[in-house]
């Protein structure tokens, strides 16, 4: 199953009122393992970036303003996330500004249908405990030593390990062991089957006792070993 992580960096908290994404950073994943494709982009604007914003994420209007607009890559972020599954930290937030972005350059919205969101998978797992990414994060024992600000990539890959943890983490390796001894039990279930067929031809027990003239010289070889240890 292919699924795409993915986060979104901003210029406020609200579509609506004309706040912009400018940040988006994708992580795909097949049967919850990374590919190692990622998708990452910074866009323009087109507006100045409020200093409560640039304090989250650390991208000023000045880095953004020689960035291409949304419209410009939305056909290659579109190709790279298909028709996957979204997963998302507080997803809501991250659809309605990609949607947002998509209905600014006349292309449909993805359809929330495919939307994961992993706060409620993490409030479902731990009713009543913190569900920031950091919190999560600590929770799992996942490095975010080198996470100083918010960026989208880095997120998207953090919440990628995350996303894995809540759905089963290394449970899902044990189950994965299960399997692979049930399969090599049956083999093994198979190979004795096949010896104890009784269409085999039977074989005659080959001799293995010693002769008289092996006996013999053993006697000779034990007398003369001097001092021995049974002695």
């Amino acid at each position: 199953m292919r699924e795409i992580v993915f986060d979104t960096e901003t210029t406020g908290l609200d579509p609506k009122t004309g706040d912009r994404m400018v940040e988006i950073g994708c992580v795909e994943m097949v049967n919850l393992v990374p590919t190692g494709k990622t998708y990452h982009a910074y866009f323009n604007p087109e507006r100045d970036m409020p200093a409560g914003a640039e304090a989250v994420h650390g991208l000023s209007a000045a880095f953004l303003s020689d960035k291409p607009l949304f419209s410009d890559a939305a056909e290659e972020l579109l190709a790279f996330i298909g028709d996957s599954p979204l997963v998302a930290h507080n997803a809501g937030f991250d659809f309605g500004f990609l949607n947002a972005e998509l209905g600014i350059c006349g292309r449909d919205a993805v359809c929330t249908s495919r939307m994961v969101d992993t706060v409620a998978l993490a409030r479902k797992r731990h009713p009543g405990a913190k569900l920031s990414l950091d919190a999560l994060c600590s929770r799992y024992g996942i490095d975010r030593s080198h996470r100083v600000k918010h960026g989208a990539l880095l997120d998207a890959e953090l919440l990628a390990q995350v996303y894995v943890e809540l759905k089963g983490g290394r449970q899902i390796g044990l189950e994965l062991a299960a399997e692979i001894d049930a399969q090599q039990g049956s083999r093994v279930e198979e190979i004795v089957a096949v010896r104890r067929a009784p269409d085999r031809p039977r074989r005659e027990p080959r001799p293995h006792a010693p002769s008289a003239a092996e006996l013999a010289r053993h006697r000779e070889f034990m007398a003369g070993i001097e001092n021995p240890l049974w002695g």
